[in-house]
């Protein structure tokens, strides 16, 4: 049994709690949040034996193997080194930091310890962008490009259950991150890249718009829309276009370039996206595995992404 500390019992906090719930090797040991209301509301939906509001005192029990990030994003990158300096294995939310430097010295860090460091590029893990993997990797289908959309309302500064937020959400180093880093696992790494942003925000301070181009070293192009003014469903869409057809790979689903659904039942995967990621990182601790989305695995993301913000104050 692999015991887990849940730092973090926010909207995604709250999902991480649900797929651990369908994992039978892991046990949700402790829930700690900013306040003791927030942390119990979700320790009581669970059934998790204790709660708390300090970090620092569920590292230091000897009890808990790993620990699970659901923070804000600017705490991702400090959080994850006390993990990793108390022996703790952690999965990190994406983003793993908020600027090159701090990711990069997280990823050295890693690599000197023997603990499993992980970060959440969830998108790897949902059944469509998996079914679609498995096709490029088999040689069925060669990546010319893929546009993708990330878009969401978030005029007031709410999380995904409408709640209000302590802190400010950011659309290139949380949002674009997942596609950046989907685009590189498809098609592999990015060679090109070129962006813009729309006007920052006068209350959050954050740039509310903004389209990125990349290109892989293998010829492959990713365009890019993110906004946080869109009236509309929330969410990310992929569109595949390829040699052999176009696939609209989303959350739940795939379809083809028509619309039409394709059965991807047979891959045998959960279809939350975020259990087939805990589940990996479980597994990972239990027997060695080796993860999909280790902090060296994602780096490359945050190395475009680096270039990205050179580019918006340059």
């Amino acid at each position: 049994m692999v015991r887990i500390a849940l730092i973090g019992a926010g909207a995604i906090g709250e999902r991480h709690a649900t797929a651990l719930a369908n994992i039978d090797s892991a046990e949700l040991a402790i829930v700690v949040s900013r306040t003791e209301e927030e942390a119990g509301k979700l320790g009581s939906a669970f059934s998790v034996p204790e709660i708390g509001t300090s970090f620092e005192t569920a590292l230091d029990r000897t009890d808990i193997d790993a620990v699970i990030l659901a923070t804000p994003t600017q705490m991702h990158a400090a959080q994850a080194l006390q993990c990793l300096d108390v022996g703790k294995h952690v999965l990190v939310e994406i983003p793993l930091a908020d600027s090159w430097h701090d990711a990069l010295t997280v990823h050295e860090r890693a690599q000197d310890c023997p603990q499993l460091a992980m970060v959440a590029h969830t998108s790897r893990y949902y059944p469509s962008n998996q079914y679609l993997r498995r096709l490029i990797c088999a040689g069925k289908f060669d990546l010319l490009q893929m546009a993708a959309q990330t878009h969401f309302m978030r005029r007031s500064n709410l999380n995904a259950k409408g709640e209000p937020r302590v802190w400010t959400d950011h659309l290139l180093w949380h949002h674009a991150a997942h596609t950046i880093d989907l685009f590189a696992w498809q098609a592999g790494p990015i060679a090109e890249v070129q962006a813009m942003q729309g006007p920052v925000h006068p209350e959050l301070g954050i740039a509310m718009d903004m389209c990125i181009q990349l290109k892989s070293r293998l010829g492959a192009l990713c365009t890019l829309s993110l906004s946080f003014n869109n009236d509309g469903p929330i969410g990310s869409t992929f569109r595949y276009i390829g040699d052999a057809g176009t696939y609209i790979a989303r959350r739940l689903g795939l379809e083809d370039g028509y619309g039409r659904p394709v059965d991807i039942s047979g891959l045998g995967l959960p279809e939350d996206g975020v259990e087939v990621q805990d589940r990996d990182f479980v597994t990972a601790i239990e027997t060695g595995k080796y993860p999909l989305t280790t902090v060296e695995d994602g780096l490359e993301a945050y190395r475009v992404i680096g270039q990205i913000e050179a580019q918006f104050h340059a």
